[in-house]
């Protein structure tokens, strides 16, 4: 399987999409004024502790307050005051208000809940996990060979035992690599750690101790090996800022980072943003006919499963096997693709005998595989019904780009006002060419307005600069939130 990675920058945000064979197998996104927290190391201040729920709040000078929960307290953390013989008190014994601690995010906030934290800290690099409050030793559960397996692990004890502790896991990446490898990121990762307690000795609770790296560089160290085909961006800052980093990592693979032709959408030519707008519609057709129905609500994902179109050609059971097997390949793509997380239930159409049955768990065991968010997979009744459990550390595709309609009373979605601004940024770039110099119109919903003229005034300076010219905004509130039009405003 060949991969490629498409990377599209502009001021508002950077979005990513893996291509896997040419299809588009999962999207990132990050905003700039919205950037993710999962990863940062912050130090805290416990505002509450819970006794019946052992857990506790923590402020970490954000929107909302963190959730640790007691099995996420680690207790020989000098930063953390607490005594040995405290290892395994209730909660209540171990926090108080007030105290400050140092806390990694497990999970972004997501709904009304604040971010999910944890004192096991760790911080991983190119080949290597770095996890300082724990003593141990571990290998990816992706590589297989019993040998390699156990030559990772002498490698990984002994760096340890030189390092003087602290808990090591080799990561899938690490696979054949040499002891260099790894003794260069277990030094690199010890540092940062030496300096994150550091700043916690010299500042105050609440703050930022440590930011995770932004979201190519993130992708580029869990990503880049040999199969990623070719990595494309669209701007010439970001392109330098990857080829030097892959010219880091993996020198032999410089020549596959690309810059696009400027002028054009790169995502529009890998067919990325018409799979994203597919990606943003409940109902997902199957070639055969078939559909599959997503709907993502406060409690679980619900996917229906119907041959639709499709009517077979000989027996029943044949059409309906069919129907199920190609759901389950589109399904485990579009569950990487939008990001679900949670507990996932799949109503699979009815089948009578036990081998089809059979051949649907084994067919969508092997496609989740593809996955790298853990998962788990229950088959709970005869009649098609399957429960998948999905690894959930932020917010699904449609939650990142949608907010609740207004026109609907919020049961349904449309593109956030930002997702808009950025659409209207990226149809005017295409249009640059054609309409340099000249005076343009561009007419949005109020709201949008009101945006482009507040929090998202840099979308125009920037549409100013591409054009040449000045835009006028005028906002229409016959025009849907997301519609916009664009307009060479007359005698121009």
């Amino acid at each position: 399987m060949t991969k490629d990675l498409i990377v599209q920058t502009t001021p508002q945000e950077t979005r990513v999409a893996l291509l896997e064979d040419g299809r588009v197998s999962e999207l990132f996104i990050e905003r700039e004024s919205q950037r993710g927290t999962v990863g940062n190391i912050y130090k805290g201040r416990v505002t509450r502790v819970l006794p019946g729920m052992q857990s506790a709040f923590v402020d970490l000078g954000t929107e909302r307050a963190a959730f640790l929960h007691a099995a996420d307290v680690f207790e020989d953390l000098p930063e953390n005051l607490l005594a040995p013989e405290e290892r395994h008190a209730p909660i209540e014994q171990r926090l108080h208000e007030g105290q400050e601690v140092i806390v990694q995010v497990l999970k972004e906030p997501l709904g009304q809940k604040g971010a999910r934290i944890t004192s096991h800290v760790s911080l991983p690099g190119r080949h290597v996990v770095f996890m300082p409050t724990v003593e141990h030793v571990g290998v990816s559960r992706k590589i297989v060979d019993d040998e390699e397996r156990r030559r990772l692990k002498q490698i990984l004890k002994e760096i340890r035992s030189e390092r003087g502790g602290g808990g090591l896991i080799a990561r899938t990446a690490g696979n054949g690599r040499s002891r260099e490898d790894f003794e260069r990121d277990a030094r690199y990762l010890t540092r940062t750690w030496d300096e994150v307690r550091a700043q916690a000795t010299r500042q105050a609770a609440p703050c930022l101790l440590y930011h995770e790296l932004s979201l190519v560089q993130r992708l580029l160290r869990d990503l880049l090996s040999d199969d990623v085909a070719s990595i494309r961006l669209d701007t010439e800052r970001e392109y330098q800022r990857t080829l030097d980093l892959v010219t880091q990592l993996q020198p032999a693979l410089a020549s596959r980072v690309h810059l696009a032709n400027g002028g054009r959408d790169i995502l529009d030519d890998h067919g990325v943003t018409a799979e994203l707008e597919r990606a943003l519609r409940s109902k997902v057709w199957l070639d055969s006919g078939g559909s599959i129905v997503i709907n993502q609500t406060e409690a679980l994902v619900a996917v229906d499963v119907n041959t639709g179109r499709y009517v077979g050609k000989q027996r029943l059971e044949e059409t309906i096997l069919k129907t199920n097997l190609e759901a389950v390949r589109e399904l485990a793509r579009q569950i990487r693709l939008r990001d679900l997380g949670g507990i996932i239930v799949v109503d699979f159409i009815d089948m009578e005998e036990r081998k089809s049955r059979q051949r649907v768990m084994q067919a969508l065991e092997q496609e989740l595989r593809r996955d790298r968010s853990p998962s788990k997979l229950l088959q709970v009744s005869e009649f098609g019904l399957v429960i998948i459990t999905r690894k959930r550390v932020k917010q699904s595709l449609e939650r990142t780009l949608c907010q609740p309609c207004p026109y609907c009373s919020g049961s349904g979605m449309v593109k956030s006002v930002a997702t808009v601004c950025s659409e209207i940024f990226s149809e005017i770039r295409k249009l640059a060419g054609d309409v340099r110099g000249r005076p343009l119109l561009l007419r949005v919903n109020p709201e949008v307005a009101r945006a482009l003229a507040g929090e998202e005034a840099g979308v125009l300076r920037e549409l100013s600069g591409l054009v040449g010219t000045s835009l006028t905004v005028h906002g229409d509130p016959l025009l849907h939130q997301e519609q916009f039009d664009v307009v060479v405003r007359p005698g121009a």
